[in-house]
């Protein structure tokens, strides 16, 4: 009776001991904020898709914040290596927000130019090219960005607390956003001249040109990109040559408010990090 008395109060001594098998609010929350980003994984990689992720993001990294705040949270991750995660999303923040602003500083700069020189100045296309150059180093970066973050993938363990999978989901899908935006940015990661011309040869068939900006596939970078190869090009004919020039002053004046929209969103997101980062840093260092 002695013994049973005691594995009894043994066993209630270590459930009291053990973390609440029963979800916080907040990690409910955050699952929920998960969700919604999970089931937006679908979806294209639109603008208007990227911008509400960004949004989600914001309002998941806010809801993080709050469960970094819980000591039960703090008790839990003592032992985890989240901080290299925070680090990695900043670093992608980083790389993403530099490509978008260099990307936008240069369409600027170009509309700018187009609207002050006439078609045909060979002025024009020195800047055509000089722009085309510049998104290189930009895809660049963006690839170096994209190939850095496989390499350092975290590996998920086996049996971890609830607290503690809902910020290894929060960093998976973080990364897959910033994933998607650098693509967006930058394009696909290799790039036929025939890929060029297909995208080229939809964006100028007389009959289309009011509507094809909205039908064709790739995003307004990449509709950008196809559009200023054909201007340079031998092969264009000189009415194809003036509607190229009329359809790339048409992107870039759609792109503009679309890059704010994106830049604004990262730079929130960004600020969020940090708080993020700061917050794990103090437990650790606790």
């Amino acid at each position: 009776m002695a013994s049973s008395s005691i594995n009894q109060n043994s066993n209630h001594h270590a459930r009291s001991n053990s973390l609440p098998s029963r979800p916080h609010p907040l990690v409910l929350q955050c699952n929920e904020h998960l969700c919604r980003l999970g089931a937006s994984e679908a979806s294209s990689s639109s603008t208007s898709s990227l911008s509400s992720k960004l949004s989600c993001l914001r309002d998941l990294h806010e809801c993080v914040e709050k469960l970094l705040q819980l000591p039960l949270t703090q008790q839990a991750i003592v032992q985890e290596e989240l901080l290299d995660g925070s680090l990695r999303l900043l670093d992608m923040c980083s790389a993403a927000k530099e490509a978008l602003i260099h990307t936008k500083e240069c369409m600027r700069e170009l509309q700018s130019i187009m609207r002050r020189r006439p078609a045909g100045n060979m002025g024009l296309e020195r800047e055509v090219r000089k722009y085309l150059m510049s998104r290189k180093v930009v895809k660049n970066a963006a690839q170096k960005a994209l190939k850095g973050n496989e390499r350092n993938r975290a590996v998920k363990n086996h049996e971890t607390p609830a607290m503690v999978t809902a910020l290894r989901e929060t960093e998976a899908v973080t990364v897959n956003v910033f994933e998607s935006l650098l693509s967006y940015i930058a394009g696909p990661k290799l790039r036929s001249k025939g890929r060029n011309w297909s995208l080229v040869s939809k964006l100028v068939n007389p009959k289309r040109v009011a509507c094809e900006n909205e039908e064709t596939d790739g995003s307004e970078v990449e509709k950008v990109d196809a559009a200023l190869y054909s201007i340079v090009s031998p092969r264009r004919s000189k009415c194809d040559y003036i509607m190229h020039i009329e359809n790339v002053q048409h992107l870039l004046a759609k792109s503009e408010p679309i890059f704010q929209d994106l830049e604004e969103g990262l730079e929130c997101l960004f600020r969020r990090l940090i708080k993020t980062r700061v917050s794990l840093l103090n437990i650790f260092n606790n």
